[in-house]
């Protein structure tokens, strides 16, 4: 992997939507890698409120706007509607999925890295997420996430553009907040350690 280049750049090089959020964690990057895999949504400030809004408040079934209060959130986006695109231990995991597709495409058919990067059909709207960690001594890190999604025709682009319009304040918060529950999380693994 050259320098600078991500496994995110693997999937989505170009996009139209993008989000980026870091913070600056003291701690190795095997515990924030840990925590990153860890974390639930209860864990997340507010993310209970903000994903009941965006879901109009309307009970479903088991995803990433209505996650179980004790499973990892990463476990379940991948077990719902994203898949696992790339996975590198201490250093980046990358999720994604289709927000918006043709009528007759279904996400069964996204069953591989691969199939992600294989759709290129005028309709689509793909998006993809990851977090980054970059080391910087034995015991801080940064921890970084971003999120980008590109639509392969004008009309997706316009219809996702409506959408990212309306739920991007709250997207970002949460991704912000979310960046926090895994400081918490690792850092708290710091401070028992030195406890000890």
């Amino acid at each position: 992997m050259a320098v600078g280049q991500t496994q995110l750049d693997h999937f989505i090089p170009v996009y139209q939507f993008h989000e980026h959020h870091s913070i600056r964690i003291r701690a190795s990057a095997e515990l924030v890698y840990r925590a990153v895999k860890s974390v639930t949504a209860d864990e997340i400030l507010l993310f209970r409120t903000l994903t009941w809004l965006r879901r109009f408040g309307r009970p479903g079934p088991k995803s990433v706007l209505n996650a179980p209060p004790d499973q990892p959130i990463i476990d379940v986006a991948v077990e719902t509607s994203f898949r696992l695109l790339a996975e590198e231990s201490e250093r980046e995991i990358v999720v994604g999925t289709v927000v918006i597709a043709p009528g007759q495409w279904r996400l069964t058919e996204l069953t591989t890295p691969e199939d992600f990067k294989a759709i290129d059909g005028p309709g689509f709207a793909l998006a993809a997420m990851n977090f980054l960690i970059e080391t910087h001594t034995a015991g801080t890190c940064t921890l970084s996430t971003e999120t980008r999604v590109y639509a392969t025709d004008a009309r997706s682009q316009r219809r996702f553009g409506a959408y990212w319009a309306l739920i991007y304040p709250g997207s970002a918060f949460i991704r912000r907040m979310w960046l926090r529950a895994i400081a918490r999380r690792a850092t708290a693994h710091v401070i028992l350690t030195q406890r000890k």
